[in-house]
């Protein structure tokens, strides 16, 4: 429970890009706000201009670099009677972005945490991509190292969920062939990038379809990947090269290679000989 001597925390969504999209919620607590914790401070200041909104606020950054340690003045500020709004470049607080910390020490300081909700990549991704929406996970930012990665996706293999990723433009080919080998070229797949600004692109495919888009033509900007869940096995994609990425995937997961060799004709639906001759012929 707060007390009425502390302040008040107050997570703001951002504008993805657009800045007609910012709610009147949003423009209030800019204006009203005692400080402003934001990712970017320029983008920030940016932003009030385009919202033409005078803040009497103390402007501070606070992002994935100073996170840890900004968060404590931050609480002294609340303690202090302050309200204090945490705004990130675009989308929600918290959310693969900074405002997790700050949050969770306010709520164990019996600090009030409120929020003015706004747009978000996630769901914004999700509605364009054509996928069932009804039931997703959201995975942020996948490994950068190439075998955390596989890993990651080996223990996503049998995700029936539609799936959610971030990634940075320079990575997304990488992540996208990664992908391909363990879920299968042919699972569908959406690379939604810039959305909501001027060079809004949605590109819809399988993942090889789109590892090879990325490879020809490299998409520039703020990326979310959409990927359609495992709809259970298909002898159509099991090609040896898949079958053989698959099985290493869970190895780099920690699983023995007969059980992985085991899960994965299940997965497949094939006998574990095709999976071993895959592996054989990998090695």
């Amino acid at each position: 429970m707060s007390t009425s001597s502390t302040g008040v925390l107050v997570l703001l969504g951002a504008p993805l890009g657009n800045p007609e999209d910012a709610s009147s919620r949003l423009r209030t607590e800019l204006a009203r706000a005692d400080v402003i914790a934001a990712e970017d401070t320029r983008r920030l200041r940016r932003l009030l201009s385009e919202l033409d909104v005078v803040p009497t606020a103390q402007i501070t950054s606070y992002f994935e670099a100073n996170e840890a340690g900004k968060t404590s003045t931050l609480l002294e500020q609340l303690y202090d009677g302050k309200r204090v709004a945490v705004i990130t470049d675009g989308g929600m607080p918290s959310v693969s972005d900074p405002g997790f910390r700050l949050v969770k020490a306010a709520i164990d300081g019996g600090v009030a945490v409120t929020c003015a909700p706004g747009a978000s990549a996630v769901t914004t991704a999700l509605a364009l991509s054509g996928m069932p929406c009804d039931r997703f996970c959201f995975e942020g930012f996948a490994p950068r190292k190439d075998g955390e990665r596989r890993r990651l996706f080996g223990e996503l293999a049998e995700e029936k969920r539609t799936m959610v990723f971030f990634e940075s433009p320079r990575r997304v080919e990488d992540t996208l062939r990664a992908m391909a080998s363990v879920f299968g070229g042919d699972r569908p797949a959406a690379l939604c990038r810039e959305l909501t600004k001027t060079h809004e692109e949605i590109r819809r495919g399988g993942l090889a379809e789109l590892a090879e888009g990325a490879a020809a033509d490299p998409p520039r900007g703020e990326i979310t990947l959409v990927v359609s869940g495992w709809t259970g096995p298909d002898a159509s994609d099991a090609t040896p090269e898949a079958m053989a990425a698959a099985v290493a995937a869970l190895e780099a997961a920690g699983t023995d290679r007969k059980l992985a060799m085991k899960e994965v004709a299940v997965r497949y639906g094939v006998s574990r000989r095709d999976v071993y001759d895959a592996v054989l012929k990998a090695d």
